[in-house]
């Protein structure tokens, strides 16, 4: 018997025994759809805090107060008072920084005409559009001079909008807004973003930080400083360079601790990508455990189907055919129960994925990569599965399958 024939009698069984092939599928169909669907939710995950860690600025470095101590207990970035306007002059801007911005945040009560919200002022200067990849959709952004002259005057974000007017598109450039009772003129509206919860783009107000620190904090206060490095090659140089100027403004002595915290945009995301590849990969481990249940519910029905087909084995065997034979057309039925298994569970695992990704509201991703890697490992299954009972098919004596009842 040849190989195409093999297969038309592994194909002829399976449809004789239709639900008995339907079940032992199940396990396949499980595990696989389990995979497809983690590593597509996965592979989104870390596209979506790619983008959002990109999406904070280009090249960013962040500088942050704190890691000093402080009655013995170190504290966290922010936790201190370290920064000030001062240690923004001290960064130097050069070949490997671009851009620097001293920020600081409060939250405020905003009122205009009959409409208030709550929200996030951030206090910062002109250069901040520039680090922050800001976009005014109308208007115009804060200009050096309105820093200078603490000029009471805000950017608002389009949720802001929204919350004061009931209306994204109202024109309210021009108008004044009361920021905890201060009156300050809107100067222009950024573009949306999307971003949505703590410290949205969207529900913010941009003011300059002059005005904010005399008017609404009541003290000099930076909370951060952002630096834009001119290119991603020169981010280490840039951190290095800020860590050297603020160590001679703070006048830090020789192995004592900082009382800031350099962070480098690059080191976090490669860290946050690290994170979500290992959960994606423990997911996908987890779930490729099915696909091991799902073989060996293979190789039981398998063991089943020899026993049941005994007598059936030993007739072919009395007509000529070869022990080979017999392995082949079971060995070839394992195999297509995994691999029409596994089809079914990577259209299923894609469909899951694409479903999950609609409900979480980020896009997943399967590689081609990944659904090749899952039908071949379908296959493997099969294969493996499949041969002990093919081989206890294969070596059946036919005069005892024949007595067989």
């Amino acid at each position: 018997m040849n190989f195409f024939e093999s297969i038309r009698v592994s194909l002829r069984a399976l449809r004789a025994n239709k639900l008995r092939s339907a079940l032992t599928m199940l396990g396949m169909i499980i595990g696989v759809a389990a995979v497809i669907a983690m590593v597509g939710i996965g592979n989104g995950a870390t596209a979506s805090i790619t983008s959002q860690i990109q999406g904070l600025g280009s090249n960013l470095l962040t500088i942050s107060s704190g890691q000093s101590n402080s009655g013995g207990v170190r504290g966290g970035a922010g936790s201190s008072d370290a920064l000030s306007m001062t240690d923004v002059s001290k960064i130097p801007i050069d070949t490997a920084v671009k851009a620097v911005s001293p920020v600081t945040t409060t939250n405020a009560q905003v009122v205009f005409g009959s409409g208030n919200t709550s929200t996030s002022i951030t206090a910062t200067t002109a250069d901040y559009a520039l680090i922050k990849n800001v976009t005014i959709a109308s208007g115009r952004f804060i200009t050096q001079e309105d820093v200078d002259s603490s000029a009471r005057v805000a950017v608002l974000g389009p949720t802001v909008v929204t919350n004061l007017m009931g209306d994204a598109n109202a024109s309210v450039i021009g108008k004044v807004i009361k920021i905890n009772n201060v009156p300050f003129q809107v100067i222009g509206v950024t573009t949306a973003t999307g971003s949505t919860g703590f410290m949205s783009s969207d529900d913010m107000i941009t003011a300059p930080i002059s005005t904010v620190q005399a008017r609404l904090i009541g003290k000099k206060t930076v909370r951060s400083i952002l630096v834009s490095a001119t290119s991603a090659d020169f981010m280490q140089t840039a951190q290095d360079e800020i860590t050297t100027a603020l160590h001679k403004a703070h006048k830090i002595p020789e192995g004592k601790a900082d009382d800031f915290t350099v962070q480098n945009q690059a080191d976090m995301l490669a860290t946050m990508t690290g994170v979500t590849q290992t959960l994606t990969m423990l997911l996908g481990g987890i779930a490729g455990i099915s696909l091991l249940v799902g073989g060996i519910g293979i190789m039981n029905i398998m063991l089943v189907s020899v026993t049941e087909r005994t007598r059936e084995i030993g007739i072919r065997k009395a007509i000529g055919a070869k022990g080979m034979d017999i392995l082949l057309q079971f060995l070839i039925e394992a195999v297509v129960l995994s691999v029409l298994g596994g089809g079914i569970g990577i259209a299923l695992g894609y469909g899951g994925s694409t479903l999950a990704g609609k409900a979480l509201k980020m896009s997943t991703s399967i590689s081609m990569t990944s659904v090749l890697v899952a039908f071949c490992f379908s296959a493997a299954i099969g294969i493996v599965f499949g041969v002990f009972p093919a081989r206890k098919a294969a070596a059946m004596d036919p005069i005892d399958a024949l007595r067989y009842e």
